[in-house]
């Protein structure tokens, strides 16, 4: 069932075939999914966790596919909120100043609009790509460091390309840097060893 969403993911369109008709709709979406870390959802607590643990992570978390992560920009681990947690103050960036950073980073890819014909970075493609979400040679280094470490599909080289050119725009920075590189690769999956 979750394979089913490969394609549209990839090419922002769903294809209905039926013995009839053929129909083609759109499906631009950002997709935002969440898991436990496996069944029981305690797998880094000593306390909590299951018997079975790793294997039960494994078991679980290998439910979905390779080619189906591989898709997916962002892997963000998330640990529990602790009652202490609670009581902590606020982040230093509130909301308001997040939102400018955002507004900002969306005029600077506006912006790129008429030279690249995308509208997001998340659609720069072929020359657009590489024009506009090229690094400087440290960036390039380290993104072909982990291309080889990490074991990145092309697809998962494009996409780290992207969220880095998305992050320098959230820093207000013209050219893609070290820096932006590492960020968008601490957001990738890494694949299972053999």
């Amino acid at each position: 069932m979750l394979d089913s969403l490969r394609q549209p993911l990839e090419t922002g369109r769903v294809d209905v075939a039926r013995a009839n008709a053929h129909v083609s709709f759109p499906a631009n979406v950002q997709l935002i999914a969440a898991m436990n870390p496996c069944r029981c959802g305690h797998l880094g607590d000593p306390a909590l966790a299951c018997s079975r643990a790793p294997r039960c992570a494994a078991d679980y978390q290998g439910k979905v596919s390779g080619p189906l992560l591989d898709r997916v920009d962002l892997h963000v681990e998330v640990d529990p909120v602790s009652a202490a947690d609670l009581s902590l103050p606020p982040p230093a960036e509130g909301s308001r100043e997040v939102a400018a950073r955002v507004a900002a980073a969306r005029d600077r890819q506006t912006a790129r609009r008429e030279d690249s014909g995308a509208r997001t970075n998340a659609e720069l493609d072929g020359d657009a790509l590489e024009r506009f979400a090229t690094p400087d040679e440290a960036g390039r280094t380290l993104l072909m460091q982990a291309a080889t470490a990490m074991r990145l599909s092309a697809r998962g080289y494009t996409r780290v390309l992207r969220v880095a050119r998305t992050i320098a725009d959230l820093a207000g920075a013209e050219d893609i840097g070290r820096i932006h590189v590492a960020e968008a690769l601490s957001y990738r999956r890494v694949a299972p060893r053999a």
